[in-house]
């Protein structure tokens, strides 16, 4: 099979999320690094060029320079994975957009609903695809549950629950913690702290699974942390299309979670309850009978997220994967109608509600609209 040549921006030495991306990038043997402007520093970048066997001529210090450069290439890269702080996706994405590489970015889309609506123009305007990371979607049982709501196995959905409790942030971080640093600043992360970083995952997560789109939202953020300039802790009140209600809660300081992502939805048929620190069941209670326990295993919809027999757990890295293997399809012209990574406008809805939660925060909770 033949791999995509990919790019990488960011990621480079002790960075989390860009070991992920190569991880998932890797796990269907899709894609094969062949570039990267993998730091602002050129000391480190050229550090962790070498470090990932990348070809010193196509270690970059710069982010335009590798765009043009491999652009030009007779074997340049075809997409690139952005894996900066949120403040550098959309002038990163914009410059590999315009020479038609595609583009595989990190979520949140970007720092500022002004810059996710420019980025919006720039992708359309492209020839190349823009996928985004939500990668809870890429779980095999988000999946099936989205085809069941799609079914109306739930019948009529009356409500929605999404959580996302963590506790890394419960205390200031250590000076030298990169990754707490930038996700609190707001020059880097954005207007959002906890809203940003996970409560986007949640919204992301209960949109992909329901379809319902969101009418208006009432959110009451907060900074537990002293001297914390973002939000570490979020309650947002949801009023869907069609009368459903929600709740989403997202912290950074729930003492005890690690990484507790957990979907409820309710409809007059039946509910679901699925939890992301348990990924390979999910809970069905059709009304009036016993509840049933789904696996991942022959789960419909989740086909291609699916690569080892029942019983063997898959995770968070294979449904990263999954997300990587549904824009190597598209990249490819094989992929399925419609597309389930998420795209840019999933993005912008998600800078969105974002800036949506700010400025109901600030009303006093007051409902506002996206």
């Amino acid at each position: 099979m033949r791999r995509i040549r990919l790019g990488m921006v960011g990621g480079g030495q002790d960075a989390f999320i860009g070991g992920v991306h190569r991880i998932a990038a890797r796990i269907d043997n899709r894609f094969e690094l062949v570039a990267g402007a993998l730091s602002s520093s050129p000391e480190r970048a050229q550090a962790s060029g070498r470090a990932l066997g990348l070809d010193p001529a196509r270690t970059y210090d710069d982010f335009k320079a590798m765009a043009k450069r491999e652009a030009r290439l007779k074997d340049g890269i075809e997409a690139v994975s952005i894996v900066t702080p949120n403040h550098m996706h959309a002038p990163v994405a914009k410059e590999f957009l315009k020479r038609g590489i595609h583009v595989i970015c990190d979520k949140p889309l970007t720092a500022t609903l002004a810059e996710a609506k420019s980025l919006v123009k720039a992708a359309e305007k492209s020839d190349a695809l823009f996928v985004l990371t939500h990668n809870y979607t890429g779980y095999p049982l988000m999946r099936h549950a989205r085809q069941m709501i799609a079914n109306g196995d739930l019948g009529t959905i009356r409500v929605v629950q999404v959580e996302y409790a963590q506790d890394w942030l419960a205390e200031t971080p250590d000076p030298d913690n990169k990754q707490a640093a930038w996700r609190t600043d707001p020059a880097q992360s954005g207007a959002g702290g906890s809203t940003g970083d996970i409560g986007t995952h949640a919204y992301n997560l209960a949109r992909f699974v329901t379809g319902l789109p969101l009418e208006a939202l009432a959110a009451d953020l907060h900074s537990f942390v002293p001297g914390r300039e973002l939000d570490d802790n979020a309650h947002v009140m949801l009023r869907f299309e069609g009368g459903a209600r929600g709740m989403l809660w997202c912290s950074q300081v729930a003492t005890g979670s690690e990484n507790r992502l957990t979907l409820r939805v309710y409809g007059d048929k039946g509910g679901i309850e699925w939890g992301q620190e348990n990924p390979n069941e999910m809970r069905f209670t059709p009304y009036g009978e016993p509840a049933r326990i789904l696996t991942r295993a022959g789960a419909s919809g989740a086909d291609q997220g699916t690569r080892i027999p029942g019983g063997h757990p898959e995770g968070y890295l294979e449904a990263f994967a999954t997300i990587y293997s549904d824009a190597a399809d598209a990249i490819e012209g094989k992929g399925k109608s419609p597309a389930l990574y998420p795209t840019v406008q999933d993005g912008l809805e998600g800078v969105a509600f974002v800036d949506a939660c700010v400025r109901s925060s600030k009303r006093n909770a007051a409902w506002v609209t996206l």
